[in-house]
């Protein structure tokens, strides 16, 4: 975090930094509430602060957000598609999306990824950054204020590997779940991560409540590491004792995600293999239509062959379900809209 990025400051930390100007701690209140409940993009719009400390403001604490771009609403199911433009002109994508129960957004914590899964978009490009916590709140933010709505679920599955970019992650958390913010529980917030076991023992020491979905996406070590490089440095071994750790530790669910392809993790045998090492575990397994990417070989499974595995997995009494396919009229995977756009 950059000293100077006034938003991704806690609000200990934003009385520290300003404790050198005598505000009296009202105003400290003020600045906070105006960045991280009224969704301020300038120190213009926060009309109870005198202009004097607003210019101030401005001159020594610049503020780090993002702006639409691009957006794509679905025909079919309402989900939004953002493009968000950053202040160094780097791009990332958030998707929003509509249930019974309110609004989820899917945030990115990078720009790009060095995970390099096959089957990702955004792996193509590599990792260009990591997003300051600034600017994972400020995905929300914006998001919020366009479509008027209330976001009561987040989840870090967008364009990046979370836990790649650990400290920041944890600051957002931090931040997103503070009761003078948008005061999101965390029991709401889902973080997905490709398997970086140091970072799983890490985050379970913090006991947040939130889910921890892991991309697994293969049974076994050799398919896995074909689709997922990030498997040769911790292998299925390794990151399934990590994930039963974190369980029983945090007293939660692991929620598995599993895309499938045709004729590569999709046999019966591979549904006995996945059975079998998710046996006893206090897990949940999605089940995912995959989307194709521009350049992948990999081939989504049909709903046929879909629905044979999720039978298997449920005769061996494993809790699965087939997610549902939102926004499938629009770039809908992610880093799919970022690269159609900066590739013309």
């Amino acid at each position: 975090m950059k000293s100077y990025d006034i938003k991704s400051m806690t609000f200990v930390e934003l009385e520290t930094e300003l404790s050198d100007k005598n505000l009296p701690a009202y105003r400290i209140k003020q600045l906070y509430e105006w960045l991280h409940k009224n969704s301020a993009v300038s120190y213009d719009a926060m009309s109870n602060l005198p202009q004097e400390l607003r210019i101030y403001f401005e001159k020594n604490y610049p503020l780090f957000g993002c702006k639409i771009m691009n957006k794509q609403v679905s025909q079919l199911d309402e989900t939004v598609k953002y493009l968000f433009e950053l202040h160094d002109g780097e791009t990332i994508e958030s998707v929003l999306m509509k249930y019974k129960y309110g609004y989820t957004l899917c945030i990115s914590t990078q720009v790009g990824c060095k995970a390099g899964c096959i089957f990702c978009a955004t792996g193509t490009s590599g990792l260009i950054r990591n997003l300051m916590p600034s600017e994972m709140l400020s995905q929300i933010y914006r998001a919020q204020t366009d479509m008027d709505v209330r976001i009561s679920n987040v989840v870090l599955m967008g364009m990046g590997e979370p836990l790649h970019n650990y400290g920041n992650v944890i600051r957002f958390l931090e931040l997103v779940t503070d009761l003078g913010g948008l005061n999101i529980s965390m029991r709401n917030i889902t973080l997905s991560t490709c398997g970086i076991v140091p970072a799983i023992y890490m985050l379970l020491e913090n006991r947040f409540q939130l889910t921890l979905s892991v991309s697994l996406h293969a049974p076994n070590n050799e398919i896995r590491t074909r689709l997922m490089p990030i498997n040769s440095q911790y292998p299925l071994e390794e990151l399934l004792v990590a994930c039963k750790e974190y369980s029983l530790k945090t007293s939660r669910r692991i929620s598995f995600e599993y895309a499938l392809f045709k004729g590569v993790n999709d046999t019966e045998e591979c549904a006995k293999q996945l059975a079998k090492i998710l046996k006893g575990m206090h897990c949940h397994l999605n089940l995912i239509p995959a989307n194709s990417v521009v350049g992948s070989t990999c081939t989504g499974s049909d709903t046929k062959a879909i629905k044979a595995f999720k039978d298997i997995l449920e005769e061996k009494q494993l809790n699965v379900t087939v997610r549902r396919t939102l926004g499938s009229d629009i770039d809908a995977s992610c880093g799919q809209l970022r690269r159609r756009i900066t590739e013309t």
